[in-house]
């Protein structure tokens, strides 16, 4: 199996910056680079599009939309014009957001897993060109269809921690992305879950000691073991051998060099 290195540039970055990071991490070869849209910072859709207009090479994963934060039309024109202006080089995910800031914007639902069945299945319905009319319980569309589809067909990928939402993403996607913090056990089982379906799996990798301590105590950590490497990214092989395609390596918020962790991951490259 060939696995995919990739690195993550965090949307604590401030977005002014971005365009340094891009620019270093495709003149480095880095496979993917993968953005965030989390509350309230940086929206992915424009991110990935300038970093994707900033570069010639360099593949963009956003990882990921938040459904209940974006009406299902609105997603699909924007996904299908970044794969018509970037064919082959842009991935999308989508999933259920972090719920407390989905009640800040007064878009938290009920049933997010009715809602991300909802929406996966007529996001796949729109960007396969077809008119679509669903009335369903979140997703509402009258005769809906994209002027521009995609011209091939896209790819989505579904964010899932739980039993269910990797259960649904086995189902209606064609892969699952895991969070930061997921052991290669858990990529073990999540695999048996989805089959076939592409699994991407983010890896905290702090560059030093120091590091990977704050990065435990953010995150409530027990333990920095199976969950992060430490200054040495061949051990994202790891996580490979567990089943990821792809490994995104994921810097502290606080990195003092976003660009030279970039290179630093394009040069562990992948196998």
């Amino acid at each position: 199996m060939t696995t995919t290195i990739g690195a993550v540039a965090l949307p604590q970055l401030p977005p002014e910056r971005l365009r340094d990071v891009a620019l270093a991490a495709d003149e480095a070869g880095l496979d993917e680079l993968w953005l965030w849209e989390d509350c309230f910072l940086a929206g992915g859709i424009a991110t990935a599009a300038a970093v994707l207009a900033w570069t010639t090479r360099l593949k963009v994963g956003v990882g990921l939309l938040p459904v209940p934060l974006r009406n299902v039309a609105l997603t699909a024109m924007e996904v299908a014009a970044l794969h018509r202006l970037f064919p082959g080089r842009v991935t999308i995910g989508v999933g259920h957001g972090v719920q407390d800031w989905m009640g800040q914007v007064g878009a938290r639902v009920e049933s997010p897993m009715t809602l991300l069945r909802e929406y996966v299945t007529a996001l796949r319905s729109l960007l396969d060109g077809s008119k679509v009319t669903v009335s369903g319980r979140y997703v509402h569309l009258d005769g809906v269809a994209l002027d521009w589809p995609p011209s091939s067909p896209v790819p989505l990928l579904i964010g899932a921690e739980g039993p269910r939402t990797l259960r649904l993403a086995g189902e209606i996607g064609d892969g699952v992305i895991l969070t930061g913090g997921t052991t290669p056990e858990k990529v073990r089982a999540a695999r048996e879950v989805i089959g076939s379906g592409r699994l991407v799996v983010y890896v905290h990798a702090p560059t030093d000691p120091d590091a990977a301590e704050r990065e435990r105590l953010r995150w409530g950590y027990p333990s920095i073991e199976d969950r992060m490497i430490v200054g040495d990214f061949a051990l994202a092989d790891r996580w490979a051998d567990a089943g990821a395609d792809t490994v995104v390596l994921q810097p502290t918020p606080d990195d003092p060099d976003p660009e030279g962790f970039v290179r630093l991951v394009s040069g562990h490259g992948g196998r």
